[in-house]
């Protein structure tokens, strides 16, 4: 048997009578228009499907992590330098508000607490000698300017106990707890840390025993109701999808909305940050989890998504087959859009026409012979 002029992975003999049943060009420029018989079709598997322009038909896959919004997060700090005296929850352990969390023992703090308590002692004798002061003077026995005295010492000596109070909050006490030291006048050795917030205990930092300085994070506590996708595109994708376009995570009934776009590029991948917001269903992933998301490709005036085995390439440019009444047309097109196994085009194309999806190959070999014969 006589060799074919190209090659594709089909019986020699089918390919043989394409060439045989080729046309002359019948269309201006590149279109080719060559004739291929029903029962050609059907044995060489070609598979046609219409031309629908349907917006987001076209999905980019992209490579995200879900991670905790900023205000959705707590990280637990010591307030004072001391000692990780017990670690009162469990990594993953879901805490209430106000819920102990560590407790630290330090010298600090009793030096912070010694201070409520001198400054405490002096407003008293201070509204008391304000008091006497003012009683001497109705009575005519002192100055007016004794009294002016005696309540500027006061307003001193509250400002005082009001900064230690402050100090005191700052350290972590509670104001029951500083009311109630300033009360007994006995200082507490220890402090307990709680949550400002309900959520997860997504880290801890530390251990019991381990000394600590002031300002170290000690663990956090995050709120999982509501999380974000930090999506990482190439640059030049970048400003593709705008804030409010709605993504989907593969493989999970979990979509959300699109944010905003970092106006920042990674030095050492070349991508920009898109932030999305799930939208409910937050319970199927996870903080710092990896997942897959799908971003529609928005449909132009005149662009159609047909899968990527459609495409045929002569030299750079692209062709789509597009079925006719005895055969099949290759017209030209513009790959616009490319995602996975999806691509979108531009080109003299129509909607509903059938476009060969399958058997593309063997199409292209009939369709170089057309070209060679005009």
């Amino acid at each position: 048997m006589k060799k074919i002029g190209f090659c594709v992975p089909f019986p020699a003999w089918a390919i043989a009578t394409l060439c045989i049943l080729t046309s002359t060009a019948q269309a201006a420029d590149q279109t080719v228009k060559f004739a291929v018989p029903n029962k050609q079709i059907q044995a060489l598997g070609i598979q046609t499907a219409p031309l629908l322009n349907q917006n987001g038909s076209v999905l980019a896959r992209y490579a995200a992590q879900v991670i905790v919004p900023p205000k959705a997060e707590q990280v637990v700090s010591s307030p004072v330098a001391g000692l990780v005296a017990q670690l009162l929850v469990q990594q993953n352990q879901l805490v209430r508000s106000g819920e102990s969390l560590v407790n630290l023992v330090s010298p600090e703090l009793g030096q912070l607490q010694l201070q409520l308590l001198q400054a405490s002692a002096r407003a008293t004798l201070a509204r008391q000698a304000a008091q006497r002061e003012q009683s001497l003077f109705k009575e005519g026995i002192i100055p007016q300017r004794r009294v002016q005295e005696s309540q500027a010492a006061l307003s001193e000596a509250e400002a005082m106990l009001n900064q230690a109070r402050a100090a005191l909050r700052l350290s972590g006490m509670s104001t029951a707890a500083i009311k109630r030291v300033q009360a007994s006048g006995k200082p507490q050795d220890s402090i307990t840390l709680v949550a400002k917030q309900a959520g997860i205990v997504t880290d801890i930092a530390v251990m019991p025993g381990q000394r600590v300085e002031a300002a170290t994070a000690l663990l956090t506590v995050a709120q999982t109701g509501t999380l974000w996708l930090d999506i990482q595109l190439p640059v030049a994708e970048g400003g593709n999808w705008q804030p409010g376009t709605k993504v989907r995570i593969s493989g999970r009934d979990v979509t959300a909305r699109i944010l905003s776009t970092s106006p920042m590029v990674s030095s050492g991948s070349q991508t920009v940050a898109l932030r999305a917001a799930i939208e409910g269903k937050s319970g199927q992933v996870r903080p710092g989890e990896f997942v897959t998301v799908e971003l529609p490709i928005a449909a132009t005036q005149g662009s159609w998504g047909v899968p990527l085995s459609a495409v045929v390439y002569s030299g750079k440019q692209a062709y789509l087959f597009v079925r006719t009444p005895n055969g099949f047309e290759g017209r030209p097109v513009q790959v616009i859009a490319s995602a996975g196994q999806q691509v979108r085009v531009q080109g003299p194309l129509k909607e509903g026409e059938q476009v060969a999806i399958s058997g593309v190959v063997a199409l292209k070999g009939a369709w170089l012979n057309a070209k060679e014969s005009k």
